[in-house]
């Protein structure tokens, strides 16, 4: 579940090798990304606190005018994303590509940072998403977002994380929501079931060898109150089976009344996945077009109620 990005790595310094660009060579892949991503798709607002804790803080990417598929009388749909990293590293200023592909397509995006092993264990990290979440509901339409149109979205451990705020009712009824709240939910090559832990870096996360019932998102598919699911994943990939997770999770929520979209994707891998949201790297795989035509075509809210909630 730790990206290493060898991959992509490789391609980042083709790209570089092609632009003749020096101080991109020095740059890591993700910086490199970033270099040659947009900047005049979105308007971006930083390091906004929705908790006390230094690490209790978001991004958000908004559409400018010119890029939305069309006005949304009520804000534009709004997509909370959580990136991954084994719950051991990452920060929410690595994934501007991220917020950059989906903004420019008309969708708020929410970039949340949370607190990490070993500062946290599971769960504290959910309850820092959960929160993340009800800050995006009560303030989202303050930035041109609909309050009632929030998909939560995750990458790797980030996925594992949104599968778990969507699938499993207590993180959000501990901030005052429901997963009814939710428009629905997007998870990218994530583990969803993956006891027994044999990675030495992600053990101690999930208290390694007193593992916590019930805290794997495949515990929590028997419920037809889940919301909307896309699920994708790369064909191959060495880091997190697709088989045992993703096409597992979307057969068994399938099962049990859930409205789920499945998609494995050849030629790419675990980390070029989320790389091919990218500009540079968008021939690789189409995952991002087939994200935001899931939340574009949303059925419409999937509840009146107001979403006002105290943290």
């Amino acid at each position: 579940m730790r990206p290493s990005l060898p991959t992509l790595t490789r391609l980042c310094q083709r790209l570089a090798l092609t632009c003749l660009t020096p101080l991109m060579v020095a740059c890591s892949p993700v910086t490199m990304i970033n270099r040659l991503t947009p900047t005049e798709t979105y308007t971006f607002s930083g390091d906004i606190a929705y908790g006390s804790a230094p690490r209790e803080a978001l991004d958000i990417y908004r559409p400018i005018a010119s890029t939305r598929r069309r006005p949304p009388p009520d804000g534009a749909p709004v997509v909370v994303f959580f990136y991954g990293g084994s719950w051991t590293s990452g920060n929410r200023a690595m994934y501007r590509f991220v917020g950059e592909a989906l903004a420019a397509r008309g969708i708020v995006t929410v970039i949340a940072d949370y607190r990490l092993y070993p500062e946290v264990r599971y769960p504290d990290f959910l309850r820092d998403n959960a929160r993340a979440v009800a800050w995006t509901a009560q303030h989202i339409a303050h930035w041109g977002g609909n309050p009632h149109q929030i998909y939560l979205m995750g990458h790797s451990a980030g996925a594992y994380n949104a599968a778990m705020l969507a699938l499993d009712p207590r993180w959000l009824h501990a901030v005052g929501l429901r997963r009814a709240d939710l428009a629905g939910w997007i998870g990218l090559a994530g583990p969803y079931d993956f006891l027994p832990i044999t990675d030495r870096d992600v053990q101690p996360v999930f208290h390694f060898p007193d593992y916590p019932a019930d805290c794997m998102p495949i515990d929590y598919v028997h419920d037809a109150r889940v919301p909307r699911t896309f699920l994708g994943a790369a064909r191959v990939d060495s880091l997190v089976n697709p088989q045992r997770n993703t096409v597992q999770l979307a057969r068994a929520l399938k099962a049990d009344g859930a409205q789920v979209t499945l998609d494995l994707y050849p030629g790419v891998n675990h980390e070029t996945l989320i790389g091919s949201f990218a500009t540079p790297l968008r021939w690789m795989s189409p995952v991002l077009d087939d994200v935001v035509d899931f939340v574009h075509d949303a059925p419409g809210p999937t509840t009146a109620a107001a979403l006002a909630t105290t943290p």
